[in-house]
């Protein structure tokens, strides 16, 4: 909500199912009561709860401050027998008093937001999911309230490394604006703080895949496309650990560790875990399994509809062209 708009009087309707923009509304209310009246009093109840005398007691004046900011989450819960009490409140509400109603999203209780929203002094703020093509512009806009300026790759690669978490992403932005200090948050920046989550993720899946271990594999698949990541972060992973496999299971064994590591293409220390993978494929095998990860890169880049069964498929590929042993 505006920051210069007093919610005194009024009643601040906040309805979606994205948690953290409903909070933040919340907050933004409670903030303003305590800039009008730094000794109001704040107090919350849940709609389940809410009869005629416990909103009762909520919106009376007190004997410390008759300023109050009162928040009722659930309005979707609350009992059939006190939504006229509610109503009749919001169509004349207390000039001393804003009342915050919490509706979490959905179909349940829509009967009381139409009624709501026809009052003159309701106002509504709504919470709508973000989608995934909106999250880089959430991004920029963060930066924006913090004084700073980002552009979209910049803005987009951090989406792709702290995943589709408002509330992450919000952290994100205010770490690297202060940072920055006043200089343009680029490219260059996000990586520097954030790229290595993305890619370690992504690695934990392609290294769990090529030893053979499918359960844990999918896993994290399905974990780190929960929090947002960008498919084709999977799929460069799984392309670089496959082909480091590659050239090791390839490489003359008779080599020292430092040159043996230089012909994989890796650090010395990633030998050991190399030489464990490698005991379940053979060149055969590598080479298909690069081809099906080219593919799915093909594909999550542009030719599926659906990444989340491109990877899921390429992981149950991986594992079942590794040779058990």
């Amino acid at each position: 909500m505006a920051g210069t708009e007093s919610p005194l009087g009024r009643v601040v309707l906040v309805t979606g199912k994205e948690e953290f923009l409903s909070e933040r509304t919340v907050s933004a209310a409670r903030a303003a009561v305590r800039r009008a009246d730094p000794e109001s009093e704040l107090s919350e109840s849940p709609a389940s709860a809410l009869t005629l005398s416990t909103f009762g007691e909520l919106a009376a004046p007190s004997l410390f401050s008759s300023v109050r900011c009162v928040v009722v989450r659930g309005i979707e819960d609350l009992p059939e027998e006190s939504v006229d009490g509610l109503l009749a409140y919001a169509a004349a509400p207390a000039e001393d008093v804003a009342l915050v109603l919490v509706h979490g999203g959905g179909a349940k209780g829509s009967g009381v937001l139409t009624k709501l929203r026809k009052l003159p002094a309701v106002t509504e703020h709504k919470s709508a999911e973000v989608k995934a093509w909106e999250f880089a512009g959430f991004v920029v806009a963060e930066v924006k309230a913090h004084g700073g300026r980002i552009d979209k790759e910049a803005a987009q690669a951090l989406v792709d490394a702290v995943g589709q978490n408002l509330r992450a992403l919000a952290a994100a932005a205010d770490q690297l604006t202060a940072d920055a200090d006043g200089r343009p948050l680029d490219l260059e920046l996000v990586r520097r703080y954030f790229g290595g989550r993305a890619e370690g993720k992504a690695y934990a899946i392609a290294d769990a895949a090529l030893a053979g271990e499918r359960q844990a594999s999918l896993e994290e698949l399905r974990w780190a496309l929960s929090t947002g990541m960008s498919a084709t972060y999977v799929t460069s992973a799984m392309a670089g650990s496959t082909r480091s496999l590659a050239k090791y299971v390839g490489a003359p064994k008779n080599l020292r560790e430092a040159d043996l590591a230089a012909a994989a293409g890796v650090p010395p220390w990633k030998l050991k875990q190399l030489r464990q993978q490698s005991r379940g494929w053979t060149e055969a095998g590598l080479a298909r399994a690069i081809r099906a990860v080219a593919q799915a890169d093909a594909d999550v880049k542009g030719a599926a509809s659906d990444a989340s069964y491109t990877l899921e498929r390429l992981v149950l590929t991986i594992t079942a062209l590794r040779e058990p042993r």
